[in-house]
């Protein structure tokens, strides 16, 4: 399998550590790789941000117009929305990126794994999947694929791992108690998540940009638990 392309955002100073970066539906990692300075990072953070590009694939809602998506959304039911096998296979490409990343000497606990909608999907599939020890999860305006799976799937590895969770009160697209539901799933499950919500729709806002920024440093530069 060919490793997914990304836009790569150096770090300021020596890298110490890596943000992996996922973005939605009909984005591409040029999509969310001009927040890395609206969050303010300290000059000698050392955190390099990699922006994937998902692959283009028919989407079948869009009148199976080719887009960059992680998966096919057939229909709009949540319950139903996230194509199983492609997220699964998208999980796989996105662990290939990680296992690259650890094998140029990147330590797994040094590597953040995000998700904004579509990429959050996948964040949080992996989340209980990975064979290793991330620095922390975020998934952003999102939902669960697979929830029925997780406790025959689930690794023990990312137990304790912080996930931020967060998501807009006003999301049209995908409705916030899809987003409480995943976030309820993981703590019964025994993970270590934490829920944030904004007044806003399926979008990113300048409170959740500082809190994300929060959580990053407080994972990768001040290695304190949140």
């Amino acid at each position: 399998m060919a490793l997914l392309p990304f836009v790569d955002v150096p770090a300021q100073g020596t890298a110490q550590a890596v943000v992996v970066w996922l973005h939605g539906l009909g984005d591409s990692g040029h999509g969310f790789a001009p927040i890395v300075p609206e969050l303010r990072l300290p000059a000698n953070a050392g955190i390099r941000f990699i922006f994937p590009h998902a692959p283009e694939i028919p989407v079948t809602i869009n009148g199976g117009m080719r887009m960059r998506a992680w998966y096919d959304i057939k229909t709009m039911d949540l319950t139903n929305r996230a194509d199983e096998a492609g997220v699964r296979q998208s999980a796989i490409a996105v662990t290939a990126l990680l296992d690259k990343l650890i094998s140029s000497g990147v330590p797994s606990e040094r590597i953040m794994l995000a998700g904004f909608s579509q990429g959050g999907v996948i964040a949080l599939h992996l989340l209980p999947r990975l064979p290793y020890k991330l620095a922390g999860f975020m998934a952003l305006s999102t939902y669960m694929a697979c929830p029925d799976k997780l406790s025959a799937e689930q690794l023990s590895h990312n137990k304790n791992t912080p996930v931020f969770i967060a998501h807009g009160t006003q999301d049209p697209v995908v409705p916030m108690a899809a987003g409480q539901q995943a976030y309820n799933t993981y703590k019964a499950a025994g993970f270590n998540v934490s829920w944030r919500d904004y007044r806003m729709p399926h979008s990113v806002c300048a409170q959740e940009v500082d809190e994300i920024s929060r959580f990053i440093q407080s994972r990768l530069i001040n290695k304190a638990e949140v």
